[in-house]
């Protein structure tokens, strides 16, 4: 914006005075949070409303957590890393349960409670990119069922210079709350990159706008301070709480508190094993001196303390205010064939889902994750470098053989060695013809329907050919067809099976075009095949119990 422009635009006090004007000639009041209430006019006699009623801490969300139940949960998700698992764990049990108490002792006597002195334990995590801190802090809220924010460092600015203001942090946790102002009150802040907010070695001059004052502005906000609920500089947000205003609706709270917000940091902090590194060193000079066992790069980040932060280039008080400090180890290859072959957020099965889009099935082998995890460790970058590593080995096979007759590919060692032969292969087998193709996919729709259900089911001719027409017209493959259209078929056919005593089970022209009814059908038959069993039997114990048919009684000799 040009100087003009800011010149002419009124600052928030004109814009105020601007708009109780304006309304004031339409007979109406204007309040405005976030703006100086002292020439507001006091709400009129007839307003009876009152403030609203204050929920429980236990009505607000229900903590009730230990320790070894959080890192329980993050086991499932992040792989490694079970000292961080612990400190995290610990840390966020002991600040809501603190939180927990302080509410409902608030409730219970109007006041907080006295003679009770409690540091927060805001935490900041140290360790290489790709490791999962920001998959540890999110799976954590969403157990809690907290609110959770993560935004990177690089975005702030200290307030009043150009970009963006760390207290909207506090009001997008009421937008992630969904307008609940007393459970954002609980939520947590999470910033990473917070490495980049450090100044060149705590020797810079003058204002930092993009790291020492955004230090800073934290400080209040990672202690205890009051957040205006709309930013008295969003001409948008003021002129919505005008309109709420305007239409007869409670504003409700104008501010949030950030007592019990929890605010987690973190950095890949490159260069601070220097540090720490240059201060070992420094203690191990002169006669007499310990001579300590030299650390590996990957231990020293296990060292640091508070003044290696300092030395770093952060500000004693913003270090000061995060107290619990988690440090992240390096993956290593091992580590990445555990998160491919036990992560619930296994890139495996995202790969799985974005071939079987184009109907092909596509199968990781045991070797192949093992020499994707060889590459991946080479690329410093962490977890991320799972999927940079398969990108590049898979990318042409995504690009050639969606829509030819290919409906399997087995991703192994061969694959990952030989990727330019094994997709020649994969071209030739693409070029079979659309028919042939079908069948190769139902055929694999019938092998997993038996694995999975130990039933044996089979298409005619002439109920493929009619799967085939029916995914040209619908641009998809005949297994997705076939995955959908037969989900439930297990438990029908099950039926069938105990009733009847069939295995094998064939499925035509009617199955294929109306699934439920043809299933509907063969259910009902099988109940009547049972009815007629079961009537013959009777007939036939009955004629043995009067000896009709053996003669006995002189009727066969008639």
């Amino acid at each position: 914006m040009s100087d003009k422009k800011d010149k002419d635009f009124p600052d928030p006090d004109e814009l105020q005075k601007m708009l109780k004007d304006m309304f004031g000639k339409m007979g109406a009041s204007v309040t405005m949070p976030g703006f100086s209430q002292g020439d507001m006019p006091a709400p009129s006699q007839g307003d009876s409303s009152g403030p609203s009623e204050v929920k429980r801490a236990d009505e607000i969300f229900d903590f009730n957590y230990k320790p070894r139940d959080i890192k329980a949960h993050l086991d499932r998700f992040v792989i490694r890393q079970d000292e961080a698992k612990k400190a995290l764990s610990i840390a966020v049990c002991d600040h809501y349960n603190h939180a927990k108490y302080m509410r409902s002792y608030e409730q219970e006597h109007g006041k907080t409670p006295d003679g009770i002195e409690y540091q927060k334990q805001n935490v900041i995590v140290v360790g290489p990119t790709g490791v999962g801190k920001t998959y540890l802090v999110k799976h954590i809220a969403e157990m809690m069922g907290v609110p959770f924010v993560k935004a990177d460092a690089t975005k702030f600015s200290e307030t009043g210079y150009v970009g963006g203001d760390v207290d909207d942090l506090v009001r997008e946790l009421v937008q992630k709350a969904e307008g609940d102002m007393e459970l954002a009150e609980y939520g947590i802040i999470y910033i990473d990159e917070i490495d980049k907010l450090a100044s060149s070695g705590g020797n810079s001059m003058g204002r930092d706008v993009s790291g020492r004052g955004v230090q800073t502005t934290l400080l209040k906000l990672m202690e205890e301070t009051q957040v205006a609920a709309r930013n008295p500089n969003d001409m948008k947000g003021q002129m919505m709480a005008m309109m709420d205003m305007q239409n007869g609706g409670d504003g409700g709270k104008d501010t949030i508190n950030t007592r019990h917000i929890l605010f987690i940091v973190s950095g890949a902090f490159s260069g601070l094993e220097k540090v720490v590194k240059k201060r070992l060193r420094s203690g191990q000079i002169g006669f007499g001196a310990d001579v300590a066992k030299p650390l590996h790069e990957g231990e020293l980040f296990s060292e640091v303390n508070t003044q290696d932060f300092i030395d770093y280039g952060f500000e004693a008080e913003f270090i000061g205010r995060l107290p619990v400090r988690v440090v992240c180890e390096k993956l290593e290859a091992k580590d990445f064939v555990n998160i491919m072959q036990n992560s619930e957020g296994s890139l495996l099965r995202q790969y799985e889902r974005e071939f079987a889009a184009y109907g092909i099935q596509a199968k990781f082998e045991d070797s192949a994750i093992e020499r994707i995890a060889e590459r991946a460790e080479t690329e410093n970058t962490g977890a991320r470098a799972l999927m940079t590593v398969c990108e590049s080995l898979l990318r042409d096979f995504k690009f050639e053989l969606p829509g030819t007759a290919v409906s399997e590919l087995t991703i192994d060692a061969d694959l990952i060695d030989k990727r330019d032969e094994v997709l020649a292969k994969y071209r030739e087998l693409g070029k079979r013809g659309d028919v042939a193709k079908t069948k190769e996919e139902v055929e694999l729709y019938c092998r997993e329907f038996y694995e999975q259900h130990e039933i044996k089911i089979v298409f005619t001719d002439e109920a493929i050919e009619l799967l085939g027409a029916e995914a040209a017209k619908q641009a998809r493959s005949a297994l997705q067809i076939c995955q959908q259209r037969f989900k439930d078929y297990q438990f029908g056919l099950n039926l069938i099976q105990k009733n009847t005593g069939r295995c094998e089970f064939e499925l035509g022209i009617k199955a294929v075009a109306d699934a439920d009814a043809f299933l509907s059908e063969c259910i009902v038959q099988s109940y009547k095949d049972v009815a007629e069993r079961a009537d013959k039997s009777a007939d036939k114990d009955a004629d043995s119990a009067t000896g009709i048919g053996d003669g006995k009684n002189g009727v066969d000799d008639i």
